[in-house]
């Protein structure tokens, strides 16, 4: 990587500042931890171990908002949601739509290639249990502040659950764009929010498999918001 790819500017510079990052202690020990220890299904493999950065165009007019990677997800292989089941989900989505080159996300080597949309998250590390504190969101909200300044062309932000859509709200804030009034818009699936900048905040319900095993998300149900999105692209 030159100088000049590794800007603080843009999407490879936020990327390496997001790996190298060691602001939350118990965060890191978590991930290290894990890495060192692994799951049995994943035994002979070398975890990632580290903070995980977005993943994806930076062209991109989809913006998507997770939670977090998971701790032999996106822990384990460097990329965000891959290697899980939510990634099965998020992923076989971006390919139906035509947004991604291919259905399955293992590894961050397995050739990938995201065109119009960017996959990011709250959080970098995982947290233990899926619970971040406060502070550590707060610690780590810069980075998704970087990327939505240099992510100039985006359109549609899905936020994925509370988290995700919180997130999005501080961190737009943190840019100065404070104008939704006094009533902030409300979260609940499938619904569209108009935004003064242009575009769209779009929430979903995450698809963890807290959420897909016991049918609060369906596959339909999450289509349908990927659907929503396109439809939405284009609209004033």
């Amino acid at each position: 990587m030159s100088p000049r790819d590794a800007s603080p500017d843009n999407l490879a510079g936020i990327a390496a500042d997001v790996v190298g990052c060691e602001r939350c202690p118990r965060l890191r020990r978590y991930c290290e931890e894990v890495a060192r220890t692994r799951r049995a299904a994943f035994r002979d493999q070398v975890y990632w171990g580290r903070p995980v950065p977005g993943f994806g165009d930076s062209e991109a007019w989809l913006l998507v908002i997770g939670l977090a990677p998971a701790a032999h997800g996106g822990n384990r292989t460097g990329r965000v949601f891959t290697g899980d089941k939510s990634g099965e989900w998020l992923y076989g989505e971006l390919f139906r739509q035509g947004l991604a080159s291919q259905a399955e996300s293992v590894s961050r080597d397995d050739g990938m290639r995201l065109s119009g949309a960017y996959v990011t998250a709250a959080l970098r590390c995982a947290p233990p249990g899926n619970r971040p504190l406060p502070v550590e969101a707060e610690r780590c909200r810069e980075y998704l502040v970087r990327e939505m300044r240099a992510l100039a062309r985006v359109r549609v932000r899905l936020v994925l659950g509370r988290i995700g859509f919180e997130a999005f709200l501080r961190a737009r804030r943190a840019l100065g764009r404070d104008d939704l009034g006094p009533k902030k818009p409300a979260f609940g699936h499938g619904v569209a929010h108009p935004l003064p900048e242009g575009g769209w905040l779009l929430c979903s319900y995450h698809p963890s498999q807290q959420n897909t095993s016991t049918g609060v998300l369906t596959r339909a149900m999450w289509q349908e918001v990927f659907d929503t999105a396109a439809r939405l692209r284009d609209r004033v």
